[in-house]
């Protein structure tokens, strides 16, 4: 493979205020997160311990090996969704080493709003499942949750992808092998309480874990039957007499204790299907990436510096160097894993698309996951590019990308928009994760470019009228438009809807993308079959 060379001057102003500007937007990060992982407010979380419950985190790092990692999804999902709703929409999701193997956690946080779930929760939770399913990985999941948030019903219970979605995945990862485990850590109320009945193994906490489709107050306005909660859904009945639940815990501790034995007795993990090499860090500082980024998006960042930082020993073969060279493509490895790199260079040009659907289909035969590093503001234009096809060949790329049915990853490392975002795998073409840098930013079109074609819009109008304007009122016209798009398209606002998975300081993605394609290399291989290609 070749070696990637740098040309960084790490002393140079340029870099310094480019390090300046990335340090604040990962401070913003970091600020976010710390909010997330407090989880409610102070007193419900004191009310919570006076209970004697552990508190939601600490529950998933007592279930998980000690010091191994956790990939979380999702983290900042919800944030400034909802009044009162801390970031993560009351409920944490990720991958954690269990008993020495990889299983998605889903555990309620019964700080926030008592664990109820939002529209957004909802489709976290179903998110969750789908990378579990998609990885084959064991489902743990903590229940602690008062059912739905009555008020968002409409995001929660009628629609695919809300509530109901929960219980059909449920269902068919169990036809699907996938092991599926409860721990009943508080309530779990109405149709919440066929999460758990849903499971291979239940694990219910004395005094503490209650199941019921109706509570005691709702079977007395029902029915008129007086009955206390632990009669009518409590450990020892549900261990004892209805046979719902398998285990009794006495406390958390305890219940996570049995968790993490279960987990022990699922028989052999899969093999992997994948030759790791030796991993080697890259031969330039990850640390620097942060004053490579442009900080002002009309100046493009150098992808092949970006490259030289993350993939092991900067090496890179890269393919069709000299065709297409607004789109890179090559292949890697990244903590020994082999993967082939999309990264964008420029606007894409049918030359660029041509390069890029060759490469997938390569990858593909090769059975080699996919990375996309997107930074682009979309497919170029004009009438010399529309005459060589670029539809054609845009279509192409597109066809091959969303066939490909190798893992594919996308992270968006800059600017993605339009036809571009779409065609460097947009969350609509399913990528197995996606993830954003503090300053990725995607939508239709870039503010400037929004403003400026509402306003000719706009200026067509008031020409059939026989109206002019002013140049002050063409930009007062322009600012409320540019604002629109500026706030859509920011990356935390990308995570706060869930249209991706979580955002990523650049010093943690190499990590991530090792835990990734560990992962990916315990799943079968898939055989890719490609859509029509027009010629």
């Amino acid at each position: 493979m070749g070696i990637l060379s740098s040309r960084v001057a790490t002393r140079s102003e340029a870099f310094t205020l480019n390090q300046a500007a990335y340090a604040e937007r990962i401070a913003n990060l970091h600020a976010r997160r710390a909010e997330a992982r407090v989880g409610g407010p102070e007193k419900m979380r004191a009310k919570h311990l006076a209970r004697n419950k552990v508190l939601p985190r600490d529950r998933v790092e007592l279930l998980m090996d000690a010091g191994s990692p956790f990939l979380e999804l999702g983290e900042l999902t919800g944030d400034g969704r909802y009044e009162g709703v801390s970031p993560g929409a009351g409920i944490i999701t990720g991958v954690g080493m269990v008993s020495g193997r990889p299983c998605m956690i889903i555990a309620n946080d019964a700080t926030v709003k008592g664990g109820t779930y939002f529209g957004l929760t909802c489709k976290k939770h179903v998110r969750a499942q789908a990378f579990a399913w998609q990885h084959r990985l064991p489902c743990i999941t903590l229940v602690d949750s008062g059912g739905a948030f009555l008020p968002d019903q409409a995001n929660i219970f009628p629609d695919d992808g809300q509530f109901g979605s929960i219980f059909h995945n449920q269902i068919g990862m169990s036809g699907d092998g996938i092991p599926q485990i409860a721990v009943v850590m508080g309530p779990c109320t109405a149709g919440g309480a066929y999460i758990p009945a849903l499971c291979d193994e239940v694990v219910i906490v004395r005094g503490q874990g209650y199941m019921y489709l109706g509570g005691p107050e709702l079977t007395f306005a029902a029915t008129g039957e007086t009955v206390d909660a632990e009669s009518l859904g409590g450990a020892a009945m549900h261990c004892g007499t209805s046979g719902v639940t398998d285990h009794i815990a006495e406390d958390d501790r305890h219940a996570l204790l049995i968790a993490r034995n279960i987990v022990r007795e699922l028989g052999q993990m899969p093999p992997s299907t994948r030759t790791q090499a030796p991993a080697r860090p890259p031969r330039f500082d990850p640390a620097e990436i942060h004053g490579i980024v442009s900080r002002d998006p009309k100046f493009p960042t150098d992808t092949r510096e970006i490259l030289a930082r993350l993939v092991d020993d900067s090496e890179f073969q890269e393919f069709k160097p000299n065709y297409g060279e607004t789109l890179l493509t090559g292949f890697a490895r990244i903590h020994g894993y082999e993967i082939g790199i999309l990264a964008n260079n420029g606007v894409l040009f049918p030359e660029s698309a041509m390069k890029g659907t060759h490469f997938i289909n390569l990858c593909c035969q090769r059975n080699i996951p996919l990375l996309f590093m997107s930074d682009v503001t979309g497919f170029m234009v004009g009438a010399d590019v529309e005459q060589a096809g670029i539809a054609k060949h845009g279509a192409k790329m597109i066809t091959a990308m969303s066939s490909a049915r190798v893992p594919k990853y996308t992270l968006n490392i800059g600017a993605s928009f339009g036809a571009g975002y779409l065609a460097m795998c947009g969350r609509a073409f399913k990528p197995t994760a996606m993830f954003a840098w503090p300053n990725g930013r995607s939508g239709i079109m870039g503010p400037d470019q929004a403003a400026m074609v509402l306003s000719l819009v706009r200026e067509t109008n008031l020409k059939r009228e026989n109206k002019t304007w002013t140049e002050e009122e063409r930009e007062a016209f322009k600012a409320p438009v540019r604002k629109i798009y500026e706030d859509l398209q920011d990356a935390h606002n990308f995570a706060a809807h869930g249209w991706i998975d979580g955002i990523l300081d650049p010093l943690e993605t190499r990590g991530t993308l090792a835990l990734l394609l560990e992962l990916a290399a315990r799943v079968p291989p898939q055989k890719t079959q490609f859509g029509v290609f027009r010629f």
